[in-house]
């Protein structure tokens, strides 16, 4: 019986590969209305009411809590509704204006960093990854050593942690990396190829450059404020979280427009393709920028904190070994995060760009879709969005040195960390602008293979080659799992049988 499991378990990895490679819902250049010509409705409204709500408010809020310390001590006399609690201090720490240049240094830097990855996409992109994923362990260790030297204990554990944690997640993937390097080439080929996507880029790291101004104005008026540490540590984490929202808003209206023009360019066959529409890029930022905006705020509140959680699972479930109680804790962790994926993902995006659906239904529709072609287990396999948040991270990292290095040089004590960990903030949105074009463009390859595997044959026929073997393998590989499993549940009915009451 065990067998004929067996034998049955190949049929269907191999029924698969054979449904997904030979299905073709476009032939040649036919379904051209899509992402283009196609009528699109407004959804998610009550999120882009939300979000731009938040926006409007709190610019207010940075500029009083910046110009009320801006040349002048408290010129709004805010210390008189604080003077009689305990949430000040004796002496401020000085003005706006002494802490200002250390967050445009940090920015500064973020955009340099972001604009030189742009710049070497064609050509090094393949080997910054893979140095910034081995550097960063070092990085983390070496960051955490600095912060125990400067006795900030909390920081050195925290970095401590870091690194440990980047360090088993790496070893725990270090099988993968060679095939999610191919993806990431073949991605960093497509985005080179269009030079309107690296333009996109560029134009939306100039306004996060504009908004971190004004965010980093605000942040500069709380460090010097005299609310004390407790207090302003947690104003800094509350303009944080906005910072962190609104970045990951403007990543992913990038990723949208790019996912667009790369499916374009798919369907069509080429950029050149006679077929392609007039004005593709402008349409794709149109409806980025007005009826999907709301589903783009949406997602943004929660894809990024739960793929990352995914990560992290994923690394440890595979690591775990014939330990039963602890596998049965991180499956039951597992399968939660695997239902909220469901709902909240990246490839999500790529369905709001082509068919301008609401959130939810678009991330339930690419995880369908994935689910019924198999293509999840390439999805699952793929470590690429984890190679560019790191690069991303030492982005942040580098930043947040520098600038935490001019602080400690002018002021040695918390004032250090407070602009340090904020300046780190501001660099990995800065360097995550740069690299959401190549995830964008990953995400894209995965639902273009999904929905019609001969669009990537007629772009690349080596690489489709390489996805399908690689897509063969992994249902091979899950279909000996659940052979091991059931023939271990098996096993151990048999004993308890066996075995007298």
């Amino acid at each position: 019986m065990n067998d004929s499991h067996s034998s049955s378990s190949d049929s269907a990895s191999m029924a698969a590969i054979d449904q997904n490679v030979g299905r073709s819902r476009r032939s040649g250049s036919g379904d051209q209305t899509l992402a283009t010509d196609i009528p699109r409705h407004w959804h998610d409204i009550f999120w882009l009411g939300v979000f731009l709500f938040h926006l409007m408010g709190l610019a207010l809020a940075l500029a009083v809590l910046g110009l009320n310390r801006f040349t002048k001590s408290d010129r709004f006399n805010f210390d008189r509704y604080t003077s009689n609690t305990t949430i000040t201090v004796e002496n401020g720490h000085g003005l706006t204006e002494d802490y200002w240049p250390m967050y445009g240094l940090g920015g500064g830097v973020g955009t340099l960093l972001g604009w030189a990855w742009l710049l070497l996409l064609g050509s090094q992109a393949n080997h910054m990854m893979k140095i910034s994923v081995h550097i960063l362990t070092t990085y983390l260790a070496v960051v955490s050593v600095l912060c125990f030297w400067s006795e900030q204990i909390f920081w050195g554990v925290t970095f401590a942690t870091g690194a440990a944690l980047q360090f088993l997640y790496v070893i725990s993937v270090i099988d993968r990396l060679p095939f999610t390097m191919l993806v990431l080439q073949k991605a960093v080929k497509m985005v080179w190829s269009l030079p309107e996507v690296m333009r996109v880029s560029y134009a939306f790291m100039l306004v996060m450059l504009l908004w971190m101004g004004l965010w980093s104005f605000g942040a500069a008026g709380v460090v010097a404020s005299t609310i004390n540490l407790s207090g302003r540590w947690w104003l800094l984490v509350v303009l944080s979280l906005s910072l962190f929202w609104t970045g990951a808003v403007l990543c992913n209206t990038v990723h949208v427009i790019v996912s667009g023009m790369v499916f374009l360019v798919l369907i069509h066959g080429g950029r050149e393709a006679a077929s392609m529409p007039a004005n593709p890029l402008m349409k794709s930022l149109r409806y980025s920028v007005t009826k999907s905006f709301g589903s783009i705020c949406y997602g943004s509140l929660f894809t990024a904190a739960i793929r990352t959680l995914r990560w992290e699972i994923r690394g440890l479930r595979s690591k775990i070994g014939k330990n039963e109680c602890l596998l049965c804790c991180v499956d039951f962790l597992f399968h939660l995060v695997e239902t909220l994926v469901r709902f909240f993902n990246k490839y999500a995006y790529v369905q709001i760009a082509v068919h301008g659906k609401s959130f939810n239904r678009s991330a339930r529709d690419a995880w369908e879709l994935f689910q019924s072609t198999g293509v999840e287990a390439l999805v699952a396999y793929d470590c690429s969005g984890a190679v560019l948040l790191m690069v991303t991270i030492l982005g942040g990292l580098i930043s947040g040195t520098c600038s935490g290095v001019w602080t400690h040089i002018k002021w040695n004590d918390d004032r250090v960390t407070m602009v340090g960990s904020t300046a780190m903030l501001m660099g990995m949105v800065l360097v995550g602008l740069a690299m959401v074009a190549v995830e964008s463009a990953v995400t894209s390859i995965y639902i273009c293979y999904a929905e019609d595997p001969l669009l990537i044959h007629r772009w690349d026929a080596e690489f489709f080659n390489q996805l399908s073997e690689a897509l063969h393998q992994r249902l091979q590989h899950r279909s000996s799992r659940a052979r091991e499993v059931l023939t271990h549940n098996r096993f151990n009915a048999g004993v308890q049988e066996t075995v007298p009451v």
